[in-house]
Parts: structure tokens; sequence; C-alpha cells
């Protein structure tokens, strides 16, 4: 990994930070393509249960290196955090403007800074947001806070993000990332993985289907799941009145749709 982003793995959990505190993080495109080097790491690895993505301090990323062109940063991650298979979440330290909110919401849980100052702020700069902007923004806070937000440029702190339902928790800056940290471990330790990767994928893919369909994949999906390592191991905990141990494999046990001849929306 380049210097421009730190990797730790530990007890099943990556910590991604992006690290050029002295341009407060501001992103680039060797940073994106280190990030996405990462997040793909995390999808096919067993073993990272949860992932973290934070900043160096003081900020989280103040939006894309502007010394590139207008145009060639982009938040366009490959994979973006929404479709890595394990929970991903932003402990959002400090400062996230354009660029850097753009990838806090691309992750599933947000852990914001109070004092912070967040914003979609590209219609000032003579562009539109981007990386998925316009499709997460929306699921999060609804039309017309997001239109608000985008159309205006406006500025926003942490208590707001909460109130709009951008943010899981609006906290000082300094607890941030060990509440993401705990809030990870304790999906780590406690969760299956399983269904905690089918589970996040439905959660995303759901709000583009109909009722009908979501209640058919998740019948579906759990049959699957009660199929699988950790199928047999929950109920082996329960029969034995003890925690579970889970050891299921997400990269070998993901679903394979269309085997019995059925259409089904892609979740690979």
């Amino acid at each position: 990994m380049s210097s421009e982003l730190h990797v730790d793995v530990s007890q099943g959990v990556a910590v991604l930070t992006l690290n050029r505190p002295a341009q407060q993080n501001a992103f680039t495109p060797t940073m994106a393509a280190e990030l996405g080097a990462a997040l793909r790491r995390c999808d096919s690895e067993d073993a990272i249960r949860a992932v973290i993505v934070t900043g160096t301090p003081p900020a989280f990323c103040a939006g894309a290196d502007l010394s590139n062109r207008v145009g060639e940063v982009s938040a366009t991650i490959d994979p973006p955090p929404w479709r890595v298979r394990k929970p991903v979440i932003a402990a959002v330290n400090g400062h996230a403007v354009g660029i850097g909110l753009a990838l806090a919401l691309q992750c599933d849980l947000r852990y914001m800074a109070r004092d912070a100052v967040y914003g979609l702020n590209q219609v000032r700069r003579g562009v539109l947001a981007d990386g998925y902007a316009h499709w997460t923004l929306p699921r999060l806070v609804g039309m017309a806070n997001a239109a608000d937000i985008m159309l205006t440029g406006r500025t926003f702190d942490g208590d707001e993000a909460k109130a709009m339902g951008l943010a899981n928790s609006s906290l000082p800056g300094g607890e941030v990332l060990p509440t993401a940290l705990a809030v990870a471990h304790d999906i780590a330790n406690g969760s299956a993985p399983l269904p905690v990767a089918l589970s996040k994928r439905l959660l995303w893919e759901g709000l583009g289907m109909s009722p009908a369909v979501v209640g058919q994949l998740e019948t579906d999906l759990n049959q699957h799941a009660t199929k699988s390592i950790d199928g047999g191991e929950a109920m082996a905990a329960f029969r034995d009145r003890r925690q579970p141990s889970w050891s299921g494999s997400v990269s070998t046990e993901w679903p394979a749709w269309d085997a019995a001849g059925r259409e089904r929306p892609s979740l690979d």
C-alpha cells in the first residue's frame, strides 16, 4: 500500500485510513486505487468480518485534490463500499465535503464528528456531485433533504446530519473511531458472517425491487443460510444453550442464483 492509505487488520476488523493529513486527506487517483484494492481484499478474505474507513486527523476527507483538473478525481471506487460483502463503517472523524462525504455515503453505517463541516458543494465549483451521491443520499435522507443539500451546496454539522438520518450518531471527534471500532468488533464477534453479507446486499438492492421479490428473496436466502456451516452451528448452539462459534465462509458459501431456472436479481 502507498503512504496515502494505511491498512490495519486485527481481530477480524480492517481499518482503512486515508493518510494525507497535511492536505486534510484530499482525495487523489492514487488514494482511490489503493482504497479499491484494500476493499477487494476485505471482500475476499473471510478472516475480515467488518471494515472501517476513516481519516488521519484532523479531517476525514476534505474533498478532491484540487491540484488535479476538475473531473479527474472521482469517488467511483472499485468496488464501492456498498458492494463489499462485509459491513463497512465510516468513522467520519473530521471534515467531509464533496468526494469525502460521497465516500461516507457509500458505507453502511456512519459515525460522525459533531463539530465537523459536511457538504456536497460541487455545484458551487461548477460541477455536480458524483460517487453515487444522487443514488445514496436520497435513500438516507429523503428527496427534500437531498435536494436541499445537493442543489444549494451548503454545509452542515454532525448534529444536523444525525437529525436528517445521514449519521447513525453524532459524537465528539475523539469518540468517533473508538465507537466505530466497538461496533465493528461487536459485528465481528457476534453476527454470523454469511447472513450479515446477504442482509447487507439485500438492504442495498431491495429498495429497487418489488415487495414480492424482496419477500421471496428473504425466503430463498434464509433457506440457503440454514444449510450453511453456520446454519448448523446456530442449531447446535441453541440446543446446547451456548453462544455460537461462527466459522462460515462468505467467499465459498455465497449463493449462485438461477440454478433452478428462476429469474433472480443478481447478488454477485
